[in-house]
């Protein structure tokens, strides 16, 4: 796991809370914020999935050399 997963992950969480406060309270603003910051989250831990898929076909690349 890398930091753009951990960070998106964190950050889509936080996103999801605001955005649940803002329903809650009928907060239109808190919960545009809230969405909008579960989106970033989401789109930096799915460039941190890639940058490991990438890490790891290059490891088994490496291990497949004879």
């Amino acid at each position: 796991m890398n930091k753009d997963q951990l960070k998106g992950a964190a950050k889509e969480a936080e996103g999801k809370v605001q955005k649940n406060v803002g329903d809650a309270t009928d907060n239109l603003s808190q919960q545009a914020k809230g969405l909008g910051k579960e989106a970033a989250g989401k789109v930096q831990k799915n460039f941190g999935d890639a940058k490991e898929d990438v890490k790891d076909s290059r490891e088994e690349k490496r291990d497949d050399r004879p």
